[in-house]
């Protein structure tokens, strides 16, 4: 592999900001990344993962990064393509239970981010005799008011989302490599909807390990296709993400059998495999995220409103979900807050009871 990314030394990275101030500290990582030593590799990648990228958040830095992590992965020899894929995704969802079972909504990000590359440009940079070294994590710039904060939030955000999916083909080609790697690909495929008439034929044509075919299922709906595997498959992770793809992309008017399946799964009868990596390979979670969506596409109930008020399909989901077992997912209780539902399982289960 080459030694050094091309143009990397062109970057002024000092005037450049991350999680933790200035950015001069990234051209040594990304060098890093290509280094014969694992050891060296593992720290640079585990570095990104806390500057660029820091628990959910991207910075000024970012988007120009992400090109010369983009020539690491396809470099041949690359050793570490599933954890560079897992660090492009992320810089691109954040936390992806921030944006399931729907899409990512990237034309709204777009409109927010109007004006905000002009607040950037006047906001203070490390060397300005005004840049505050306190605030170099670039969570707040003294004097802005909260729009312009948005603004420049959402152009930082949308920048960074831009030079990830510049690697949209590359990602296409990774479908056929080896299943932890394809996984990667397809679920970083799915969030950029912009990119999905050539995508989906992609997707389309991935075989191979179940759990491979699952997530490209489960991609293919989130980028409005429908997935080439079927409700009939024998594999039940295979049927959990034809099932998904089927929810996202009919909507309410998906058919009993789609609707059986995520019950089915969302009472438990798949465990976690990480292997997935929506919601973390939490089938489960995602399953009852899923049917929520479809069971109560109205909106929340008013307060008050009965059990027995319910349709079949609403009485028949919250029975499941009250019925499952073991732990919900994190963010399950704040959908089911949004619904109008009890937020706790034994509320749930009295909620049920109710005649």
């Amino acid at each position: 592999m080459a030694s050094v990314p091309n143009g990397l030394d062109e970057v002024d990275w000092s005037r450049l900001t991350h999680a933790y101030g200035a950015a001069d500290d990234v051209p040594d990582q990304l060098r890093d990344l290509l280094s014969p030593d694992a050891e060296r590799r593992r720290k640079a990648l585990w570095a990104l993962n806390g500057n660029i990228y820091h628990q959910g958040t991207v910075y000024q830095a970012t988007a120009h990064a992400v090109p010369f992590l983009l020539e690491v992965l396809a470099a041949p020899g690359c050793a570490e393509r599933p954890e560079l894929l897992d660090l492009l995704s992320g810089i691109v969802t954040g936390f992806d239970e921030m944006w399931l079972p729907g899409g990512l909504p990237i034309t709204e990000y777009r409109a927010q981010a109007e004006g905000g590359e002009a607040v950037l440009a006047a906001a203070p940079r490390p060397g300005d005799d005004d840049f505050d070294e306190d605030e170099g994590d670039f969570g707040y710039v003294e004097g802005l008011t909260e729009d312009d904060q948005r603004r420049m939030f959402a152009h930082i955000w949308v920048r960074a989302h831009d030079a990830v999916r510049a690697g949209v083909p590359l990602f296409r080609d990774l479908l056929s490599a080896e299943p932890p790697v394809a996984c990667m690909a397809a679920y970083t495929l799915a969030w950029f909807p912009e990119d999905a008439a050539g995508s989906l034929p992609a997707l389309g044509e991935v075989t191979g390990e179940d759990v491979v075919v699952a997530t490209a299922s489960v991609a293919t709906g989130l980028l409005g296709g429908r997935p080439a595997a079927a409700l009939d498959d024998p594999r039940p992770i295979v049927r959990w993400g034809a099932a998904v793809a089927l929810a996202a992309v009919d909507g309410p008017e998906a058919t009993d059998d789609v609707v059986d399946e995520l019950l089915t799964v969302a009472a438990g009868s798949l465990d976690r495999a990480e292997e997935v990596p929506f919601l973390g390979g939490d089938l489960a979670g995602y399953a009852a995220l899923a049917v929520l969506r479809l069971a109560f596409h109205d909106g929340a109930l008013t307060p008050g409103t009965p059990y027995t008020a319910l349709d079949s399909r609403q009485r028949r989901t919250v029975e499941a979900l009250a019925a499952g077992e073991g732990t919900w997912l994190v963010n399950l209780d704040e959908h089911l807050r949004a619904y109008g539902l009890p937020t706790e399982k034994e509320a749930l289960r009295a909620y049920t009871s109710t005649r």
